[in-house]
């Protein structure tokens, strides 16, 4: 009676776990399915087929990264440029994996692992909100749930971007390549209220992407900016010493 007492209270801590999860995973769900059916749409009028633009989704789970790549892509970019370009966009990761791999200190190693790669922006900070589900007891399927459901919703809502790149009229299709432009201004506006510098730092990038395009590839242009327009942040954002 006491192994079906355990079973029963193991079971209802779970689904309770999952249920929070999914709760808190649902905003973010809303959010990621139009901005993925965007990418999927773009990712198409890319040259990507429809595989192909799945498993992008699938693999590599980076909206922005995704976004620039499909962008890339479609611009003639080699392989070797996309990959530096994407990984210098996407080393922020790491810092993020860090910092939740130290909440989750109670969390057996086994989950850590799985719950590191479903790490975007958004899980990142809603899971930074909800750090007691870490200490108790089946928490790590808390974190399962959230992340698992803004997967899914990215991977679906890309699929149905592709297959809408199929139907929807090219003229359409190639007016939504402005949501590549509106994302990262949106995600850059914010920095720049908080400090100005910011601003500075895009402003570097961009010239060394104009000044680099008169003598190499589009490509690597978009690498030396993103990487040198990103060291200039280091001297820039410097912390004043007191």
């Amino acid at each position: 009676m006491d192994t079906v007492s355990e079973n029963k209270k193991n079971y209802f801590s779970s689904m309770l776990m999952i249920k929070r999860g999914l709760a808190v995973g649902f905003p973010i769900m809303l959010g990621y399915i139009p901005i993925a059916i965007t990418y999927g749409v773009l990712a198409k009028q890319a040259g990507l087929s429809l595989m192909e633009l799945t498993l992008m989704s699938v693999l590599v789970f980076a909206g922005a990264s995704q976004f620039m790549g499909a962008n890339m892509i479609a611009l003639g970019a080699g392989a070797v440029e996309i990959i530096i370009a994407t990984f210098v966009l996407n080393f922020r990761h790491f810092v993020m994996s860090l910092s939740f791999m130290n909440r989750l200190r109670e969390v057996d190693l086994k989950w850590k692992f799985p719950l590191s790669l479903g790490l975007t922006d958004e899980t990142f900070a809603v899971s930074s909100l909800h750090t007691n589900e870490a200490k108790e007891e089946k928490g790590f399927l808390f974190y399962g749930a959230l992340t698992l459901t803004a997967y899914l919703s990215w991977v679906i809502g890309s699929f149905l971007g592709g297959v809408l790149g199929k139907v929807i009229p090219e003229t359409l299709s190639q007016s939504m390549g402005i949501a590549l432009y509106a994302m990262f201004i949106g995600l850059l506006v914010p920095s720049v209220k908080k400090e100005l510098r910011v601003g500075l730092i895009a402003v570097i990038a961009m010239l060394i992407n104009v000044i680099c395009l008169q003598f190499m590839s589009s490509g690597w242009a978009i690498v030396a900016g993103t990487v040198l327009g990103g060291l200039s942040g280091v001297f820039l954002l410097k912390e004043e010493r007191r």
